[in-house]
């Protein structure tokens, strides 16, 4: 799937290792699927904070040089795509400030749903805003808290603030990371060791970035908590009282990479689940499965052995396409999938192909993929969805598109078939989705396909727009 959704943003902190900046840029570049419009380190050496951002991928940003200016033990780092603020340098992460509580940084992943309200609260106060990013509404709140300690004015913004965020702060001596009481987004927690037998301490919105750098996956900051590493060591705290849990779901169907622990379970289990329940919901007669590189992967494996037909990888992706890259006039029809997707052909040919991805948002990427399948010579494709229809966008740091561009949310199962040109359409159903992540206790967030939000502010503000859109 690609071009659907845009991703959201990924983050890792280090404390208490001699090359913070270059374990940071290692976690960063793991976490690269998360996104790939800017990317930023922030360090500390006890005294000073240093910084380097830029627009563009982490391997080009971070060249040696630039890692080399970056000392000390103490390390955020962000990679960004937007879900809220433009796209432009001002709002890549992390964002910093000098204020009467020193010198802080921080990075976010995630959506404040009531960043709007408190921006012009603060601006009535003479705060001054440099970006359009509800992240920089975080760092404000604790410039101006009347508390004196960091993490006292860290907690108290964090109460202020509403919806989904993880957060990572790099004070200069030490690093405070925070998740909101819901536990909308990700943030684990591990260590390593360093010489002379030190523990290092590291946060990332995943465990592979762990897995990169050899550190070693605890457990994940519980919602509602805030975890301080600094020079008394490792405290943990709730900052607010445990919510009714609403974990996205989405980082199991898509976000996430299969190789991750996210929320304590493991993303290739739940991905290869999808398939199987999928494959015993929407099962067809056919001759391959084959899946829309690359997280239809998984997925399509879990189909091809509940359903006993073979697994061929027929479209083959290419890892390296520019954002920036020039496309031709209306000469080459369907110019974008063809860059990034090719057929082979062979395994096509004469074929009856079940093609499994994890989404359909506008439709026009599937029908896309479903007429380059059919041109390189299938006899029948049968599209196969690993998570229900989307109905509804996400505020919750997912820059989904609004109601009105979801396909689902305005036409019949039938209706989309038709139009991505398809022989067969099936999507996964809602309860196959929950036992597929073992969601017993109705601990993850499905709004994107129900349309009911787990905060009351975003729930207020649908339901106002749903009304002025005739929905």
């Amino acid at each position: 799937m690609f071009d659907k959704f845009h991703e959201e943003c990924g983050v890792v902190a280090i404390y208490g290792h001699p090359e913070a900046a270059k374990l940071a840029y290692l976690g960063l570049y793991a976490l690269q699927h998360r996104g790939q419009e800017s990317a930023g380190i922030c360090t500390s050496d006890g005294n000073l904070i240093h910084m380097h951002k830029a627009m563009g991928h982490v391997a080009d940003i971070f060249t040696s040089d630039v890692l080399a200016q970056l000392p000390g033990e103490l390390a955020i780092g962000h990679t960004r795509y937007s879900t809220a603020g433009d796209t432009v340098l001002l709002n890549a992460q992390p964002f910093s400030v000098a204020c009467n509580k020193g010198k802080v940084a921080v990075a976010h992943n995630g959506n404040i749903t009531n960043a709007v309200q408190l921006r012009r609260d603060l601006e009535r106060n003479g705060a001054i805003f440099q970006a359009s990013s509800d992240t920089e509404v975080i760092l404000h709140l604790v410039a101006h808290s009347s508390e004196r300690t960091l993490a006292a004015a860290l907690r108290d913004a964090l109460l202020q603030l509403e919806g989904a965020f993880s957060l990572v702060f790099l004070a200069q001596d030490r690093i405070i990371v925070a998740r909101d009481p819901h536990g909308f987004r990700p943030l684990a927690v591990g260590e390593m060791e360093v010489s002379g037998g030190r523990k290092c301490h590291v946060f990332a919105s995943e465990s592979c970035a762990f897995d990169l750098i050899g550190a070693t996956y605890l457990n994940d900051v519980e919602p509602g908590e805030m975890i301080i590493a600094g020079p008394d060591g490792i405290t943990r705290e709730r900052f607010a009282p445990r919510q009714e849990l609403a974990q996205c779901v989405f980082e199991h169907v898509y976000f996430s990479r299969p190789d991750s622990i996210v929320f304590g379970r493991s993303v290739a289990e739940s991905r290869e689940e999808l398939g199987r329940l999928l494959a015993r919901e929407h099962p067809v007669d056919a001759d391959v499965v084959v899946p829309v590189p690359d997280s239809g992967v998984a997925a399509a494996l879990g189909y091809s052995d509940e359903a006993g037909i073979p697994f061929r990888q027929a479209l083959i992706r290419n890892h390296y396409v520019g954002r920036t890259f020039i496309e031709p006039s209306q000469a080459i029809r369907d110019f974008g999938v063809k860059l990034k997707l090719n057929p082979i052909r062979h395994l096509l040919q004469g074929k009856r192909v079940i093609l499994v991805d994890d989404s359909i948002v506008r439709g026009t990427t599937s029908r896309k993929i479903v007429r380059m399948v059919r041109q390189a010579g299938a006899r029948e494709v049968h599209l196969r969805i690993s998570c229900p229809p989307t109905i509804s966008p996400c505020f919750y740091g997912v820059d989904t598109p609004n109601r009105s561009e979801l396909i689902a949310s305005n036409h019949k199962v039938e209706e989309i078939r038709r139009f991505v040109e398809a022989d067969s359409l099936g999507y996964l159903s809602l309860s196959s989705l929950r036992q597929a992540v073992a969601d017993h206790k109705h601990e993850y967030c499905y709004s994107c396909y129900t349309g009911d939000y787990p905060t009351e502010l975003v729930s207020i503000e649908s339901l106002i727009n749903a009304r002025q859109k005739g929905h």
